[in-house]
This record gives C-alpha cells, sequence and structure tokens, in this order.
C-alpha cells in the first residue's frame, strides 16, 4: 500500500460545508501543525488517497 505523505499544494476549489467530529479536528490539527499544508489541503489530500486506495468490488 502507498504511504500517505504531506505536499503543499494549491488547486483550483470550490467551497463546500462538511462537519467534522471535534476529536478528529483536533487529530488533524495536531498531525499538520508542523507541515506546509492547511487543513483544507490535508483533507483534499486525505480524500484523494482514499479514492486511490479504494478496494472496489
Amino acid at each position: 500500500m502507498n504511504e500517505f505523505k504531506l505536499r503543499s499544494d494549491k488547486k483550483e476549489t470550490e467551497n463546500k460545508t462538511i462537519r467534522f467530529p471535534l476529536p478528529l479536528i483536533e487529530e488533524i490539527n495536531e498531525a499538520i501543525k508542523k507541515e506546509d499544508v492547511s487543513f483544507s489541503g490535508f483533507v483534499i489530500q486525505a480524500c484523494e488517497y482514499a479514492l486511490k486506495n479504494l478496494k472496489t468490488k
């Protein structure tokens, strides 16, 4: 399985509203604290990683 690595990334975007459990927000903020990535950037990269590695039936 591929390793998830954060990268600095700027792309054309559209706003979406999503609700996160507070403990997950805290975990994400801790993970990106010393990285050059925003909360949104992390979520986008995590979703891209999940979609790329999604096992289909």
